[in-house]
């Protein structure tokens, strides 16, 4: 009598229960769920006639559209496995991970079929290509397609740990790995959501993160199990969120710290008028307590960090709040939500171990690596045996992020392992820096790194992008660190540049910053 755990059982639900609510928000388009689950089953008819089915890999290449949302149903229900690619990458990046997914299908939307024809000759193996939107000569028209299709589609029977999608991480020194989650990983990584974050029936979710990174942190199923309503951005900029959040009555949305960043220095004609009580969920990197701190006390939001990564579903911590917490300062009170947290319900064991495999003390002090197990964690990396042995062979998923626990028990990311600092034998942590800096006035974005010393080894060097209007020194920001830091913690040099590299999921390049030095291009 058991069913299998997936996120496809949230959309059989909600279409029977709330079919005629509005599901989608696309520009003018508007779907109910009935609507929206009509075009997925006919998206899987076609795709059938196609020769797609069970194990089969589609390829996705579109920002937050309807279309793209719909592909995160009518592809798993077929049984098949779906590859949304990072659409911010080169032409020369699809075609590796078209390649090395496997992938017979592509799909695309318009701004990204040209980049496709470049190098499609470079894709043997794809049997079709899909224009997601209008027509292109050799591509399969997507809308012709859904018309065309009979509708009341039939699936095959699925297996909870079943492939649901492979999703390849932002490749930096490397090439991006593909990995693999499973429909029970998704589903219970939503479930656990919804336990700690409820959004509830008709509730309007903004699309400010991309559906390809990590599934939209499974907010792609997650709204839909909540009977919310989608409502998505192509593209994330401050005077558009501001506006669908009031025009669409948007009372939830995610977004890594570098859009909250964005969102909250926005100047006051792109705000407009505020609405207050948005529910806002951060991660990626981890937040400042100064970001939180502003969009909490002047914008009236409420920001809950969760932590987690792509090979987990993504969702491992999240900073619950306690109602000790309630009686704080509010800049106290962001320190603590700045915080990793406490594991989900769902998502398993997460353990801070030394070295020898140890657990740290919870001493706020003790640095060690994240590992966690359970429901979460990824069934590996895509034809890639070797990595997947790396980071999961002793039964643990190693993060390689480092941290500390907090006497409470709340985790706290203090860096990655490979970007902790050791200056003169002293471990700094570069997160509590760049948390430090981003409280002066002027400072916009903050990057710690640490370059070489020739008395301590290595020292921090702070790349700092200042707010508009504004000017500072580097005297003054090394003395702003050293009135608030042990001084061995604060920078020993200062570049001020008009943007930090970041990853197209939004993280700070670090090696970027360390190989270029203080002769990065200068604000």
């Amino acid at each position: 009598m058991e069913a299998p755990l997936t996120p496809l059982e949230f959309a059989r639900r909600t279409r029977r229960l709330h079919g005629s609510r509005e599901a989608v928000v696309d520009g003018d388009l508007r779907l109910s769920y009935e609507q929206l689950f009509d075009r997925c089953d006919r998206w899987s008819s076609a795709l059938r006639e196609l020769g797609v089915g069970p194990g089969d890999r589609v390829a996705t290449i579109a920002p937050n559209t309807h279309a793209q949302l719909e592909s995160f149903y009518a592809v798993p229900q077929l049984g098949a496995v779906l590859v949304p690619v990072n659409h911010r990458l080169t032409p020369a990046d699809f075609v590796y991970i078209v390649n090395h997914s496997g992938a017979s299908v592509v799909c695309a939307t318009v701004e990204y079929l040209d980049a496709v024809d470049s190098v499609r000759d470079q894709m043997p193996e794809v049997r079709h290509f899909v224009a997601l939107e209008g027509a292109k000569d050799g591509w399969l028209d997507y809308e012709a397609a859904i018309a065309a299709a009979s509708p009341g589609f039939t699936g095959p029977q699925i297996d909870e740990r079943d492939l649901l999608t492979i999703n390849y991480t932002s490749g930096t020194t490397a090439r991006p790995k593909g990995v693999m989650i499973t429909h029970r990983n998704a589903a219970m990584n939503s479930i656990g959501t919804l336990l700690h974050l409820p959004i509830a029936v008709g509730e309007r979710y903004l699309w400010t993160l991309p559906m390809f990174h990590a599934n939209g942190w499974t907010y792609t199923w997650t709204v839909t199990a909540a009977a919310g309503t989608h409502v998505c951005l192509r593209k994330v900029e401050p005077a558009a969120v501001f506006r669908l959040i009031r025009d669409e009555d948007v009372s939830w949305l995610c977004a890594a710290p570098t859009v909250l960043i964005s969102l909250a220095n926005a100047p006051a004609g792109a705000r407009g008028e505020i609405r207050p009580g948005v529910h806002v969920v951060t991660a990626g990197a981890p937040p400042a307590a100064a970001t939180i701190e502003r969009l909490e006390e002047e914008f009236g939001w409420v920001v809950t960090h969760i932590y987690g990564l792509t090979e987990t579903a993504p969702f491992i911590l999240v900073c619950a709040p306690l109602p000790e917490h309630r009686d704080l300062a509010p800049a106290d009170r962001a320190v603590v939500k700045a915080r990793q947290g406490v594991e989900l319900l769902t998502s398993g064991e997460l353990r801070v171990n030394d070295p020898d495999g140890n657990e740290v003390p919870a001493d706020g002090q003790t640095m060690g690596e994240i590992v966690v197990r359970g429901n979460v964690v990824m069934q590996g990396y895509y034809q890639d045996p070797e990595a997947t042995e790396r980071v999961m062979g002793d039964g643990w998923f190693h993060t390689g992020d480092a941290a500390v626990v907090q006497p409470d028990g709340y985790v706290e990311i203090r860096d990655r392992l490979k970007d902790v600092i050791i200056s003169g034998g002293e471990n700094i942590s570069s997160v509590e820096v760049e948390g430090t800096l981003l409280r002066h006035p002027s400072v916009q974005e903050a990057a710690i790194v640490g370059l070489p010393d020739e008395k301590w080894g290595e020292a921090p060097h702070a790349f700092i992008v200042l707010r508009n209007g504004t000017s500072a020194t580097e005297e003054e920001m090394i003395a702003f660190a050293r009135e608030r830091l042990a001084h061995f913690k604060a920078p020993r040099g200062v570049t001020f540049v008009t943007e930090l590299p970041k990853t197209a999921t939004g993280k700070i390049q670090k090696y970027a910053l360390r190989d270029g030095g203080p002769n990065m291009a200068r604000q």
